[in-house]
């Protein structure tokens, strides 16, 4: 689980996608709500900030999914996919915590 960082990233569809293949995590504002877009443990999901589970950790809000591709397009907020809400999200950096 990384921090969010202050500063935003200026993403579009295809950007996100290149961005994702490469750092593998980014925090993301959308529709109200903001989550955390991670490959890990083998698996893509989106997770929830504002729900923790007993770890302390961001729950899955997604099913978790092998590859960027399937993530990208599932619908998991409301019917709507990454792909769906891409346009109107604001992207932060994940930072790492060490």
């Amino acid at each position: 689980m990384g921090l969010k960082a202050d500063e935003t990233i200026s993403l579009e569809f295809e950007d996100l996608l290149s961005y994702l293949r490469s750092k593998t995590r980014i925090f993301m504002d959308a529709d109200g709500g903001q989550y955390y877009v991670t490959h890990t443990d083998g698996y893509w999901r989106v997770q929830d900030c504002n729900q923790l589970n007993e770890k302390g950790r961001f729950t899955d809000c997604s099913e978790l999914v092998n590859t960027l591709s399937e993530l990208i397009e599932l619908p998991w907020h409301d019917g709507k996919s990454i792909h769906d809400l891409c346009a109107d999200a604001t992207f932060y950096e994940s930072i790492q915590e060490d």
